[in-house]
């Protein structure tokens, strides 16, 4: 049994690989640099690069098992498609993919729809792979830290439909579930999707209020205006990305981003625990440094 975890160095992929060798897992890093990285004891550094199909090839014919996690980049469409290609070309059987929650709805919305695109692939062709699509992650909300903390605003345009937002830490969790399950197995599993979402439906309003009963003052929501939200992430990174961002939170306001009934109770049977609640990660946002 040995993993290849695309995506590595990542928030979720990290925890991934930690989660895999604390189960005793061959793991294999992909990162572009092995030399400026850290990972725990006895994993396989792997260098190479989506975008490089010989790096890709050669690090496939090392693995049984992939997790197939790429970020939202220009080009990420071509660079999933191409690794699965390739998977497929290595004869790999056993295969985990980061999609999106309303992937097949967010027709509108870029890497929504990138991500859906690479499900139909593997509807497709029947691979076996588990499809996770995850809700929106509490851990974006890190960004927010200062204005909450010095100017009482919650600045994130969620809207006043309601998202499931979930913890990273739970996705991790089902991801190394799902790998193992299928690195163990003796033979393929079927095709299948996990949607993976908080416990509350949270809107701009009811976020506001936790971060008032975490902090101890009143905390406001700072509104629904696109317009400045994406001024404001075009001057911290590119223009398509910021305005990708945008037509996602549009759809927030429209639609939400909502777990189905006893989606909870699901993924409480999934992880062994009750999913992670968003003002217990509040509360540790506010204690961090």
């Amino acid at each position: 049994m040995s993993i290849l975890v695309t995506g590595s160095t990542g928030t979720i992929g990290s925890l991934v690989v930690r989660g895999l060798v604390a189960q005793g897992a061959s793991v294999h890093a992909l990162t572009r640099d092995p030399d400026k990285v850290s990972f725990p004891e006895g994993v396989n550094a792997v260098k190479g690069d989506m975008t490089d199909i010989p790096s890709m090839r050669a690090a496939l014919q090392k693995v049984d098992t992939l997790f197939l996690l790429n970020a939202v980049v220009a080009d990420e469409v071509t660079q999933a498609i191409s690794t699965l290609s390739l998977a497929r070309e290595a004869g790999i059987e056993r295969i985990v993919y980061l999609s999106v929650l309303n992937s097949d709805a967010y027709t509108d919305v870029p890497h929504f729809t990138g991500k859906y695109t690479v499900e139909r692939m593997i509807e497709q062709f029947d691979l076996p792979v588990t499809v996770l699509r995850p809700s929106y992650f509490m851990q974006n909300d890190a960004m927010l830290r200062d204005g909450l903390m010095k100017q009482g605003r919650y600045g994130m345009p969620i809207g006043d439909v309601g998202v499931s937002m979930v913890d990273v830490r739970d996705i991790a969790e089902i991801a190394v579930a799902a790998l193992l399950r299928r690195a163990r197995s003796q033979t393929p599993l079927p095709r299948e999707v996990i949607e993976i979402v908080g416990p509350d439906a949270l809107t701009g309003d009811a976020l506001a209020t936790i971060w008032s009963g975490v902090l101890g003052k009143p905390v406001t929501y700072a509104g629904n205006d696109l317009d400045a939200y994406e001024g404001f992430m075009a001057g911290v990174m590119p223009s398509w990305s910021a305005y990708d961002l945008r037509l996602m939170l549009a759809r927030f306001h429209v639609d939400g981003m909502l777990g189905k009934p006893h989606a909870a109770d699901v993924l409480t049977g999934l992880l062994g625990h009750p999913p992670r609640r968003y003002r217990d990660f509040a509360r540790e946002l506010a204690e961090s440094r």
